[in-house]
């Protein structure tokens, strides 16, 4: 047994509990670590020859806190040798932190063996299985996420895989996330685009098929679309839309006044992913990266926003 260094007493025996260390402690608790651990490892090095490598549920833990807190390759090997709330979480100790370049090579492991969307589809398969996602209905949405416009690159161009969007008087550059929540807010699909694509040209892929009520703002409107899922018995709760020829009567606004108090849960996993966890433009360039991240993303924000049900399972 490794005996306590003056820092580990120093820690222990604080006063304060801080804000991150209960998050931290949260999150250890309700990740389920060995379902997610379970796919990485058949890609992950066994170790045979050679260094010895970090264990593979201290990288992911490393890969979340990287989610969590907005933290660079670099930023995440610093963030490890400065907070000591940090290298607990992961397991680490001084002397065996991983540098930039391990936490590099794993990132881009599971950007190739396309394992982030795996990890989403786990996360989602275990909040199924206890309850906590339930598939009546489906609310539909979507939100830009910026990237940056400079040219001052090796090309001299913008990421051509980002494209521009107007959203009222108000011009975007970047991507979108969209994304099939059930009604209390749980994320069941994610689907990522350029920012020119059009909400509603990505409904069908994020509905899981088996809705009895489709909720969404006025973008996924569609008359031809209302008229098949009502022949198919399902409620359309989409919101009406008005023209120049036809403005909404007072049976139309209430319609929308009444959806939006269910559909304003399909915001809460956007509010966490972007205001908690600071998530406002991309980290890289092209799609596919990105892409990458807004699974890892979204199954870390159904487990925060399930954090409470699954203390009280695990009681």
């Amino acid at each position: 047994m490794k005996q306590p260094s003056f820092s580990d007493l120093e820690y222990v025996t604080k006063k304060k509990t801080t804000r991150r260390e209960r998050f931290l402690q949260d999150m250890d608790a309700i990740v389920p670590w060995p379902l997610l651990v379970n796919p990485i490892k058949r890609v992950y090095p066994q170790g045979h020859t050679g260094r010895p490598p970090i264990p593979l549920e201290s990288m992911l833990r490393i890969y979340f806190l990287q989610q969590w807190y907005g933290l660079s390759d670099p930023a995440a090997e610093d963030a490890l040798y400065d907070t000591e709330s940090m290298r607990r979480f992961a397991g680490v100790d001084l002397d065996a932190i991983p540098d930039e370049s391990t936490i590099c090579r794993f990132r881009h492991r599971l950007e190739r063996e396309g394992l982030p969307a795996k990890l989403f589809r786990k996360v989602e398969r275990y909040l199924s299985d206890h309850g906590l996602i339930v598939n009546e209905g489906t609310i539909v949405d979507a939100t830009i996420i910026g990237a940056s416009g400079s040219t001052k690159n090796k090309e001299r161009k913008r990421d051509p895989e980002m494209k521009p969007t107007r959203k009222g008087n108000q011009w975007y550059f970047g991507m979108k996330a969209h994304v099939g929540t059930d009604p209390q807010g749980r994320v069941h699909s994610v689907v990522v685009t350029d920012a020119s694509v059009h909400d509603s040209q990505v409904m069908e892929e994020v509905l899981h098929g088996d809705e009895q009520v489709i909720y969404g703002d006025k973008a996924y409107a569609n008359a031809e679309r209302r008229l098949r899922y009502e022949e198919q018995g399902v409620s359309w709760r989409v919101n009406r839309k008005g023209s120049a020829r036809r403005h909404l009567n007072a049976a139309d606004r209430a319609f929308n006044r009444k959806n939006n108090r269910t559909r304003a849960m399909g915001e809460h996993a956007f509010r966490v992913v972007k205001d908690l966890w600071g998530y406002s433009k991309v980290r890289y360039r092209g799609l596919e990266k990105n892409a990458a991240q807004m699974f890892t993303l979204f199954a870390l924000a159904n487990l925060y926003l399930c954090r409470r049900e699954l203390s009280e399972l695990q009681a």
